[in-house]
């Protein structure tokens, strides 16, 4: 199955070197390009990409608005997003995670890390390194959302103890295999669990999922070591 990409850049060269690279991957195609966040909603809604590289800072409308504006689409909810940056502790990378991103990358990644990150997310899965995040949920995504975003849901109540467990773990940034392993469960059994938490919290998808872990404070960050 190949995987469609949508890139959403307003520099031109760099869509261009990101399509040259892509192209070249033999289990994917970018399927087009935006020049602005405006661009790509409209894109995304035309073609359905299974992903999109979502600059943040661009002209008309920024990544964070076309973010919210292509989540909000129930009909794009296969759409996953992968927000690119030059500053991975930026408060506007926490504001696209809320607004249903699933994940993010420095500007200056590899081509491999690049082009594996796309895979993960295409896959349904976050894009969130324990280490990577370490300062960005310190700083801002382990607050209450006054953006409007992300309303922490009372429905955190409602999960299980088991639910909760297993959330707390994805939310430190364990596998479903490394999951299954410590609390001595099936995969196939995590899973369930992982996806029935998202349904009860209305969580987009598992990076979603991590940011209300923390945000509800049922899981609390470390302390940042700068």
């Amino acid at each position: 199955m190949t995987i469609r990409v949508l890139l959403a850049d307003d520099q031109a060269l760099l869509r261009a070197t990101f399509r040259i690279l892509i192209d070249s991957a033999e289990d994917m195609t970018v399927v087009a390009e935006a020049a602005d966040g405006h661009e790509a909603v409209g894109l995304t809604a035309t073609h359905r990409p299974d992903v999109v590289i979502m600059d943040i800072r661009m002209p008309n409308a920024d990544g964070v608005t076309a973010t919210a504006a292509i989540c909000a689409r129930p009909e794009l909810a296969d759409t996953h997003i992968l927000v690119l940056t030059t500053f991975e502790n930026d408060e506007n990378v926490a504001k696209a995670l809320r607004a249903g991103a699933s994940g993010f990358l420095g500007k200056g990644v590899s081509p491999d890390v690049l082009l594996s990150g796309i895979r993960t997310v295409a896959a349904g899965e976050a894009l969130l390194s324990p280490a990577a995040t370490a300062a960005l949920i310190t700083r801002f995504l382990a607050t209450p959302d006054t953006d409007g975003f992300l309303a922490l849901p009372d429905a955190v109540k409602a999960l299980t103890d088991r639910e909760r467990e297993v959330t707390a773990l994805a939310a430190h940034g364990k596998s479903n295999a490394d999951i299954a392993a410590q609390l001595v469960l099936s995969p196939l059994t995590v899973r369930s669990h992982i996806h029935r938490a998202m349904t009860k919290l209305h969580a987009r998808d598992r990076a979603q999922l991590v940011v209300i872990a923390y945000q509800s404070g049922l899981v609390k960050p470390h302390p940042h070591r700068t």
